[in-house]
């Protein structure tokens, strides 16, 4: 709203008095203080003359009070950090059906990235995989990824995957178990030296899917079309 005032629009000159009747007056909006602020173009005139005139949107002298009060909501609205103010989505919950957690994403130290937990046999070939998003732990994927095949014989791992809960899974399936400890155990349980070095298969097979530009790099949204993709790649290097 501005105090500058709009000019008005005088009567054309010469106009003959007898071309409009008695009562006609062309209309000029104006403000609740009496002043003009628009007329209407030459020869246009209103359907009515009883119109209202226009009212201020809001008095001057509690214009400032209102402008206070905005300034202190946008406070307050600043100290309760809304979503709106620090990120461009609202934060993801367990419970969501949508977002990046359903869809194997976590953000690490390296940017939002995605896990392949995987193992292979004894000649190196993958016979099981699964993800799980980049700021998850390794031991969190160890259940679901020895689900999916027999119990075996050995299990090679590194010290990611020490974990007691673990440990009692493997010794229930008669399993051998070499993991080294870490160094958070008082007492470490001692493993076979010389069958941890056979684990140096599992590192050359996912040197072997990282040849794979779409496996190095996920460029798919969706879980399902990223595992999909791990699948064609395992075939074809291994199971052809």
């Amino acid at each position: 709203m501005g105090g500058n005032r709009a000019s008005l629009v005088e009567e054309p000159a010469g106009r003959a008095a007898g071309e409009r009747q008695t009562g006609d007056q062309r209309h000029h909006p104006r403000s609740a203080g009496g002043m003009p602020l628009a007329g209407l173009p030459a020869r246009l005139w209103p359907g009515h003359d009883d119109l209202q005139s226009l009212q201020p949107m809001e008095p001057s002298w509690s214009l400032d009070t209102h402008l206070r009060r905005a300034v202190c909501a946008v406070g307050v609205a600043r100290r309760i950090e809304h979503r709106q103010h620090r990120r461009s989505r609202p934060p993801l919950r367990p419970w969501r059906k949508r977002g990046a957690q359903v869809q194997a994403i976590g953000r690490s130290r390296g940017g939002p990235t995605t896990k392949i937990h995987a193992l292979t046999d004894g000649c190196g070939r993958a016979v099981a995989f699964t993800l799980s998003p980049g700021n998850c732990a390794d031991i969190s994927a160890a259940p679901a990824l020895l689900d999916k095949i027999p119990a075996p014989a050995r299990l090679l791992a590194d010290k990611g995957y020490d974990a007691n809960s673990l440990r009692r899974r493997l010794a229930a399936t008669k399993t051998e178990v070499v993991i080294p400890s870490t160094r958070s155990r008082k007492t470490p349980i001692p493993y076979d030296a010389e069958a941890y070095i056979g684990r140096n298969l599992i590192e050359r097979a996912f040197c072997r899917l990282k040849d794979w530009r779409r496996i190095a790099t996920r460029y798919d949204k969706l879980a399902r079309n990223f595992q999909s993709a791990v699948a064609i790649a395992a075939t074809i290097l291994w199971w052809t």
